[in-house]
């Protein structure tokens, strides 16, 4: 982006922009600037409500009934649906479920178990650390299996992938750097072995378009609560493309997965379709929240979010290292727009006690260990002029070295 970037040139922006209408449908308080929907999206409007009806009328007033009168049971499709259309996925291959751990352990044993023979999984070293946690224990329940890394058996995840590879697991955005992978690319490769691929989506989805249906991608999960906006420990997802379900099995057989649960039978029988990847009873008061929250997507084009998504970003860098390269600032986020997602991220020996001393000023993003700043940009409800002002904050406190307070270097249990 070229020009003078000033107040007027901001506020210019934000007049102009097709998304600026979708802010006033979140809770944000004034004087925050909130640059952490990476991490936990700002509550919606349409999320209260749902939870008051939900709570107060549903559960208060209706109790059990609710489970056919509100269509309860009916929820992980319904709101699986209206994910997957923000992810690529045609009707009746994503439902939303249990957590991001959970989903990864149940489509890796899935995709394993569709390649017998092969004992390897390929992930990621600089992947997100649940992914590895759950790898790990996806192997010490299968003998023989190994797990290989790009960054520690080899440069590229390219390269460790060949014909002895059951599953490939990977960030389509990586949760520190915000590096942007080839979707499609990556999908052609590891199927051109006969290697399946499970793509972790928990910083793309609502970011940036995703179209896992024409990368042909196998299986995809991800979490609600960044920005999506669903909440603190909203439901997680998981796609399977539809040619897999048949054969599809996962090892998590609880009643909600069963054909007929209310059969109460003493053998298992798989469900059809996505019903199969289901486990126990799920969390109605979250996925009503995210159902609520999912209103304000029914009118927002991908293109258009990921058209702000990277005016946003790139702004931020020209004015980070325009202010504040002089402080020992570095980005660690690529620089083209087309191989980053919707965050960017500096390094800095301070990054901790910096991100406090924002953060005490209202501007609040997060920190990664052990030198990581990042700043997530929520197109939905992120402005021009609120990335103008933050860098000004950002500027202030590197300049006088407020950040070096002994108060800023006291941490939390959550960083």
């Amino acid at each position: 982006m070229t020009g003078t970037l000033d107040v007027a040139a901001v506020d210019a922006m934000d007049a102009a922009d097709p998304l600026r209408a979708c802010r006033k449908h979140f809770a944000l308080a004034d004087g925050v600037i909130y640059l952490d929907g990476n991490s936990l999206g700002a509550a919606s409007l349409a999320a209260f409500a749902e939870l008051e009806t939900a709570a107060r009328q549903e559960w208060g007033r209706d109790l059990i009934k609710s489970w056919n009168t509100a269509g309860w049971f009916q929820l992980p499709l319904q709101l699986g649906d209206r994910v997957g259309r923000l992810i690529g996925a045609a009707p009746g291959q994503t439902v939303v479920c249990d957590t991001t751990s959970l989903n990864i352990y149940k489509t890796l044993h899935a995709a394993i178990a569709l390649r017998p023979g092969r004992r390897v999984i390929v992930s990621e070293a600089g992947s997100f650390p649940t992914d590895l946690y759950v790898a790990e224990g996806v192997i010490s329940t299968l003998p023989g299996m190994e797990l290989r890394l790009e960054g520690t058996h080899a440069p590229q995840i390219e390269d460790l992938i060949d014909e002895t590879v059951a599953v490939v697991l990977v960030n389509h955005v990586n949760y520190k750097s915000g590096e942007l992978r080839d979707m499609a690319a990556l999908t052609k490769k590891a199927h051109e072995a006969g290697t399946l691929v499970v793509w972790d989506l928990c910083h793309s989805a609502g970011a940036l378009p995703v179209d896992l249906d024409g990368a042909n991608v196998d299986f995809a999960v991800g979490c609600t609560y960044k920005y999506l906006n669903g909440g603190p420990g909203a439901p997680a997802f998981i796609y399977a493309a539809r040619r897999h379900h048949e054969n599809v099995v996962q090892p998590l057989s609880g009643w909600w997965g069963h054909a007929r649960p209310f059969a109460f039978e003493h053998r298992y029988a798989a469900g059809d379709g996505m019903v199969r990847f289901l486990c126990g009873t799920q969390p109605i008061l979250s996925l009503r929240a995210l159902k609520g929250a999912l209103d304000v997507w029914d009118a927002v084009d991908m293109a258009v979010v990921r058209e702000k998504s990277i005016a946003l970003t790139d702004i931020f860098i020209r004015l980070v290292e325009e202010k504040c390269g002089q402080y020992g600032v570095a980005l660690e986020t690529p620089r083209d727009a087309a191989r980053r997602g919707s965050q960017v991220s500096f390094a800095h020996e301070g990054a901790y006690e910096i991100m406090q001393a924002l953060i005490e000023r209202g501007v609040i993003g997060d920190f990664r260990a052990p030198s990581t700043m990042r700043f997530g940009f929520t197109p939905l409800y992120v402005g021009y002029r609120d990335v103008f002002q933050a860098v000004n904050v950002l500027e202030e406190i590197l300049r006088t070295e407020v950040w070096r307070d002994v108060r800023y270097a006291v941490r939390g249990a959550v960083t």
